[in-house]
């Protein structure tokens, strides 16, 4: 499936290497202000090729809005937006066209399909993601009106974690770190790695701010569930973390538990989600990325006639796809929080009567 979520539904089109890359969302509210600027700069918060610490290939990621929007504002049907690829070196898979390349998809998709875009992954790539950051832009803009905030940075580099959390430090780093103290040394792990041919894994950390009381669908869309939906739809990502996380099971029930007061919760350890519904603490998760697979290391694999032989891969990889994955992280928790808003509306009579002024 290339579509996701309920009420504020998203669907993404494109390859790697293809013409372009774009979105299609549906469900967007009519009346919201489009800030393009703003649009754009979230596109350029991901887009590659723009420090040492990322693939060399240069994008614009510019977006072209084709439909939905009219005089600035949404007009409350189908918002449409294109990114044009402009970097494609698609003579750098060649020596790949028949072969499968370790920790990729490329094995899985020619099995289920029976056909694939040896091209940088075609549909597998990490280059959708353009598209899921231009509808996560949208998503932000709806929250805006609500003052509901959603932001991210890098909590650890091949093990080294940050010890502070500073968000207003993300603004200014390069690898979007957390911890102005650790930076350097998040720095050159990536670099180590990249200069060896290697690749290094990260954690990224979210944070959601004003989130009100009563987001998401028991029992089976929980707003919980469909956080970790979104983050695992990410490519490369291999777990996440909400609240305490695992750290929870090393702790007893009244450790664990988040007193409550009158002017609100006393701790949070449950990340700002009880029984799959917002609290209206903040909420954090923890999304975990391996390490780029696209690595230049001879590597044993096979090829599509099932002959054993070694993959050396051509090309231009993220050392540390964490860094501007965490972006994409950032974007698909918005737009999870945005089809809740929405969703939420028609959970009680009050509300409904509320809209129709009865």
């Amino acid at each position: 499936m290339n579509s996701f979520g309920v009420k504020f539904r998203f669907t993404t089109f494109g390859e790697s290497h293809g013409k372009a890359l774009g979105c299609i969302i549906d469900g967007v509210p009519a009346g919201i202000k489009i800030d393009e600027e703003f649009i754009q700069s979230e596109m350029n918060r991901r887009k590659p090729g723009q420090n040492k610490y990322a693939t060399a290939r240069k994008e614009s990621d510019t977006v072209e809005i084709l439909s939905g929007v009219f005089e600035g504002v949404t007009t409350g049907t189908p918002i449409s937006m294109i990114i044009f690829n402009e970097n494609q070196k698609s003579n750098d898979y060649s020596n790949v066209k028949d072969l499968f390349r370790p920790g990729h998809a490329d094995f899985t998709y020619f099995n289920k399909y029976e056909i694939r875009d040896y091209r940088g992954g075609g549909r597998s790539s990490a280059r959708e993601t353009a598209a899921r950051v231009a509808a996560g832009a949208i998503a932000k803009l709806l929250l805006k009106e609500l003052n509901i905030k959603v932001q991210s940075g890098i909590c650890e580099i091949d093990g080294i974690k940050a010890l502070n959390i500073d968000f207003s430090n993300v603004e200014t780093s390069e690898i979007y770190a957390l911890d102005k103290q650790v930076e350097e040394a998040q720095k050159e792990a990536i670099l180590k790695a990249k200069n060896s041919h290697n690749s290094v894994g990260g954690v990224a950390l979210i944070n959601i701010q004003n989130c009100p009381v009563g987001l998401g669908e028991p029992l089976y869309y929980k707003l919980d569930s469909q956080l970790a939906n979104a983050m695992m739809s990410i490519n490369a990502v291999k777990a996440i973390e909400i609240g305490d996380g695992i750290n929870s099971v090393a702790i007893k029930g009244d450790e664990n538990n988040d007193a409550i007061r009158a002017n609100g919760f006393k701790s949070n350890h449950s990340g700002g989600i009880l029984g799959g519904i917002s609290n209206g603490d903040e909420i954090n998760l923890k999304v975990y990325f391996k390490p780029t697979p696209s690595i230049f290391i001879k590597q044993e694999t096979i090829d599509i006639y099932n002959n054993e032989v070694e993959c050396e891969l051509k090309g231009r990889h993220d050392p540390c796809v964490a860094v501007r994955g965490s972006v994409v992280a950032e974007s698909m928790a918005a737009l999870v929080i945005a089809d809740m808003l929405l969703l939420n509306m028609s959970s009680t009579i009050t509300n409904i009567k509320k809209v129709y002024g009865k």
